[in-house]
C-alpha cells in the first residue's frame, strides 16, 4: 500500500494543514517528514535563533504527533535526496507539500517535481498554507504582480478565504521509517537571552491572548515602543505555527478597528510575498534602481558596528538594535526608524542592514525583511523613495517618555522625561548621568544633506 509523505517547511503545525489533511484523506498512513535542510545552513539562513526556535517548533509537532498515534520523521541532508529516500521507503506515491515564494524555495520545488517524477512519483503543492492569499492569486491588468499596496489591498479584503480545517484526530504513520533524533534548543554563541519560546502549542497560546486583550486596542496602541502592545506573532507566522488564514478568520470575527488595522498588517505580508514571488531577485537587487553611491560595510566600518551595537549615539536607534540582539525581535516601528538610519542618514548600503536583521530575528523572513528593507531605502515600494524618518522626532512621537529607551539603554536610565532623547543637550546632573552614553556618530543634518546629494537625479 502506497503512504503519501507530507513534507513540512515553514507550516510547523497540525491546526489547518492543507498538505497534512490531503494525505491523510486516502484513509491509511501518512510519512510526516522535516529534512533539515543542507541548504538553508549553506546559505547562511541556519542562525542562533531561528535554530532554537526551529527546535522548540519541532519538538512541538512530533508531541502533536504522538498524541495523535504518530510522530515526526527527521531527516538532514539534501532536501531532495532525503524526501525520494523517504516516499522510497514508504512507497510513496505522492508527496504534499506548502508553496513558497523565495528563490530558493522555487529552484527546491522544481528539483524535486523533477526528481519524483523520474521515479514514478508525484509532488503536489498546496498554496494558501503559509500565506491568506496565495501569491499570483490577485494581479493588475498591467502587470504579474501588484507594485503598490493600497489597490494591493482593496482587492486583497474582498478575496474569498479558504474554510480553515480542523485538526485531525489520528495521524498513524508506518513504524518502518527511520528518523534522527529530534533537535534540541542548546545555547550556542550568538543566542538572544529573551528569545521567545517556539511551537504550536505556545503560538496558539499567544493568539487566543491576542484575540482576547490585546487587538482591540491595537489601532490607537500599534505605534507605542515602550507599550508594546503588538501581537508578537511574527515567529509563529514565520514557522506557520499559525495559520495566516486562520488568523485572519478569527482578527474579523474579533471585529472593530483594531481588527481592521491588523488584518491590514497580514495582507503586507501577503503584499510582500507576491512581490517576492514575482520578482524573486529582489531578496538581493533593488527593486527599483535609484543608482545609489551606498557607502559599504567596510567603508563605513566603524558606523556599521555602531549601528549593530547599539552605539550611535540616538538614543531610541540603540533601545531598538539592543532590544533586537536581547531578543532576536524588534517592534516594527523600530525597524523602520532603524533601518532608515541607517540605509538614509548613515546611507551604507540597505543590504548590508537587511544581513544583520537576517542574523538576529527570530521571524527572519525573506520577503517581509528584504522588502521593507527596500521600502525603507527608497529602492522598493514606497512612493516616497526619499523620505527620512528622524530619530529624535521618531523618539519623541513614539515613545513621548522615553521609557523605551530607558528599559534598553541603561546608560540613560536616570535622565528623567523626554530629554533622554537628545542627551547632547542635557546639562548639569543630567548630563553626569548620561556620561557613559556616546555622542552621536553623525549629525542629522550632515546625514541629510548626505543622502540628498547622493540620492538628487544626476
Amino acid at each position: 500500500m502506497s503512504v503519501p509523505v507530507v513534507l513540512f517547511t515553514a507550516d510547523l503545525r497540525l491546526h489547518d494543514h492543507p498538505p497534512l489533511r490531503a494525505a491523510l484523506d486516502g484513509g491509511g498512513p501518512v510519512v510526516p517528514l522535516f529534512v533539515r535542510d543542507r541548504g538553508v545552513a549553506d546559505a547562511g539562513f541556519a542562525v542562533p535563533n531561528r535554530l532554537a526556535f526551529l527546535a522548540d517548533c519541532l519538538r512541538d509537532l512530533d508531541g502533536g504527533l504522538r498524541e495523535r498515534g504518530g510522530r515526526l520523521v527527521v531527516r538532514s541532508g539534501d532536501v531532495v535526496e532525503q524526501v525520494c529516500a523517504v516516499a522510497a521507503e514508504a512507497d510513496a506515491d505522492e508527496v504534499h507539500m506548502a508553496a513558497d515564494v523565495s528563490a530558493y524555495a522555487g529552484r527546491r520545488e522544481r528539483r524535486l517535481r523533477h526528481a519524483l517524477e523520474a521515479a514514478g512519483r508525484r509532488l503536489r503543492v498546496h498554496e494558501t498554507v503559509t500565506s491568506a492569499v496565495a501569491p499570483g492569486a490577485l494581479t493588475p491588468a498591467s502587470s504579474d504582480h501588484f507594485a503598490v499596496f493600497t489597490p494591493y489591498y482593496r482587492r486583497w479584503s474582498g478575496q474569498p478565504l479558504r474554510e480553515v480545517l480542523r485538526v485531525p484526530r489520528s495521524v498513524p504513520v508506518p513504524a518502518g521509517i527511520g528518523s534522527e533524533d529530534l533537535p534540541s534548543r542548546v545555547a550556542p554563541a550568538g543566542l538572544s537571552p529573551g528569545l521567545p519560546e517556539g511551537g504550536e502549542t505556545a503560538g496558539r497560546a499567544r493568539l487566543a491572548d491576542w484575540l482576547r486583550s490585546g487587538v482591540a486596542g491595537y489601532e490607537d496602541r500599534h505605534d507605542d515602543l515602550a507599550g508594546d502592545a503588538t501581537s508578537r506573532l511574527s515567529p509563529h507566522l514565520h514557522f506557520g505555527t499559525v495559520s495566516a488564514v486562520e488568523l485572519v478568520r478569527r482578527t474579523r470575527r474579533a471585529g472593530g478597528p483594531g481588527a481592521e488595522a491588523f488584518v491590514r498588517q497580514v495582507a503586507w505580508r501577503d503584499f510582500h510575498r507576491q512581490v517576492l514571488a514575482a520578482r524573486p531577485d529582489a531578496a538581493v537587487a533593488d527593486y527599483r534602481t535609484r543608482h545609489d553611491r551606498w557607502r559599504s560595510a567596510r567603508t563605513a566600518r566603524a558606523d556599521v558596528e555602531a549601528w549593530r551595537e547599539g552605539r550611535t549615539g540616538y538614543p531610541v536607534v540603540d533601545a531598538a538594535m539592543r532590544q533586537l540582539r536581547h531578543e532576536g525581535w524588534m517592534h516594527n516601528r523600530a525597524r523602520l526608524l532603524t533601518a532608515s538610519f541607517l540605509a538614509k542618514t548613515l546611507y551604507v548600503d540597505w543590504r548590508v542592514g537587511a544581513r544583520h536583521f537576517l542574523d538576529l530575528l527570530v521571524d527572519g523572513d525573506v520577503a517581509n525583511n528584504q522588502l521593507n528593507w527596500q521600502w525603507v531605502a527608497g529602492t522598493g515600494t514606497d512612493s516616497r523613495p526619499n523620505r527620512v524618518l528622524n530619530p529624535v522626532a521618531q523618539g519623541r512621537r513614539y515613545d513621548p517618555d522615553g521609557a523605551y529607551v530607558r528599559r534598553w539603554v541603561p546608560e540613560l536610565a536616570g535622565v528623567p522625561g523626554p530629554a533622554v532623547h537628545e542627551p547632547w543637550k542635557l546639562r548639569g546632573a543630567d548630563r553626569e548621568r548620561a556620561a557613559a552614553y556616546p555622542e552621536p556618530v553623525v549629525g542629522l543634518t550632515e546625514g541629510l544633506a548626505r543622502f540628498r546629494q547622493a540620492r538628487l537625479p544626476r
